[in-house]
């Protein structure tokens, strides 16, 4: 079972969250964050990205790059732009995208849960990309991104979200790419009992997005607890920021690859190479083949012309990780006939997030790649299938969306 608690939430001024409100950090280039911050001066990205705020001599890991986000950070506090609660508390945090709600706990969970796996993780993490992370929290003593898990859908707590709702909200505010964002707080404690006890007695939560943010939370969470032997259990450093949703509402679009060449391959040749393992057809015009209808299926853009692929009985298998859609990509395409042996690192792929649509894989491959592959999305099912087995996915097989943002709940870890 999960634990989960309340907290002192640091947040914006009601009048000001949708100006500080701001996607994930990991999300921006450098370029695009240094703009937001151009467009956006209280964007939260002044303290997730600090180094857009810096020249761009300074190296994004520079430690003055920390320093800047903390100070950003209590300017924002001094100033009234970020505002401290009087009491601990959850809040109710719905999103919504082209008609589709989701509603989530914000909320901290007990670093234990990670540690003793009863928070399970499908990814890998990055050092350099934990490292990162892990300064930025050491010297911030805040987390300011919440981690973004799920959990197995319970009645009682959809009707504690209706309870909720039926109240004012918090924040009301629609973001510029369109995406409503309502928070409504839950201070009584009635209501902070049940969902404690129903996201108990929901079982596992599981890590959707974020899984670098918690391993460096977690890893933070191990050094504080070794530079203080005495501690109990209870204090904040102990637990990180996370919103948990029902996995019944949560939406995962395709996460696709670009590659820069064919591995020294005419394109002939590389159409009989994928042939061996995929039904191949070209799409007339194009129409349908870019966005593949069903699980086993693929598009692939070669020279300006669009094919729909089809993976082989043979290679198809009820493995969750050799099963998936992305592994049969890798394993029968990437690495065999492309030459790419271990994506997270091969320098000639590119993953392209499905929000973007398939408009950007043209336009990539009419600038700097050679040949664009349209995923069809991986489910929750096999999310929650391959973390249960204690596995792991390969990279970049889910892409959420709506996107949490930044800045809406920080937690003091001291």
């Amino acid at each position: 079972m999960a634990v989960i608690r309340p907290f002192y939430c640091i947040r914006p001024a009601e009048e000001l969250a949708g100006r500080v409100a701001a996607l994930p950090y990991d999300v921006y280039s450098r370029e695009e964050a240094k703009r937001e911050l151009e467009r956006e001066p209280l964007s939260f990205l002044g303290v997730d990205r600090a180094e857009a705020g810096l020249l761009d001599t300074v190296d994004a890991y520079d430690g003055q790059v920390y320093e800047k986000a903390r100070e950003t950070l209590l300017r924002f506090e001094r100033e009234g732009i970020l505002v401290r609660e009087e009491k601990p508390c959850m809040y109710l945090y719905e999103l919504t995208m082209d008609g589709h709600t989701q509603t989530g706990i914000a909320a901290c969970v007990s670093v234990d849960d990670y540690l003793n796996g009863v928070v399970k993780k499908h990814e890998n993490t990055r050092e350099d990309k934990e490292q990162d992370r892990i300064r930025h929290v050491d010297t911030l003593h805040a987390q300011t991104g919440p981690i973004f898990l799920a959990y197995r859908a319970r009645k009682r707590i959809g009707e504690i979200f209706e309870e909720v709702k039926r109240g004012e909200a918090l924040y009301d505010f629609e973001a510029a790419d369109g995406i409503r964002h309502r928070v409504f707080r839950i201070g009584e404690t009635e209501q902070i009992g049940a969902l404690i006890e129903e996201i108990g007695e929901a079982g596992d939560a599981y890590i959707a997005d974020g899984h670098h943010r918690a391993a460096s939370a977690v890893k933070v969470a191990l050094q504080r607890r070794r530079e203080r032997p005495d501690y109990d259990g209870s204090e904040e450093f102990n637990y990180f920021l996370s919103v948990l949703f029902p996995d019944n509402e949560l939406q995962i679009l395709a996460y696709n690859r670009v590659v820069r060449d064919l591995n020294g391959l005419s394109a002939e040749a590389f159409l009989e190479r994928v042939r061996e393992n995929f039904r191949i057809v070209e799409a007339d015009g194009g129409a349908g083949a870019e966005r593949p209808s069903e699980k086993g299926r693929m598009g692939m853009l070669l020279d300006g012309t669009w094919y729909a692929l089809e993976a082989r009985e043979e290679i198809r298998t009820e493995d969750p990780i050799r099963g998936l859609d992305v592994s049969l990509l890798q394993d029968y395409i990437l690495d065999p006939i492309l030459g790419v042996e271990d994506p997270r690192t091969d320098q000639r792929i590119e993953f392209i997030g499905g929000i973007r649509g398939t408009a950007e894989l043209e336009r990539r491959c009419g600038d700097d790649m050679r040949v664009a592959f349209s995923m069809y999305p991986t489910s929750m099912e096999e999310l929650l299938a391959v973390a249960d087995a204690g596995l792991l996915m390969p990279p970049k097989s889910t892409w959420f969306e709506p996107k949490l943002r930044s800045g809406l709940f920080i937690h003091e870890e001291e």
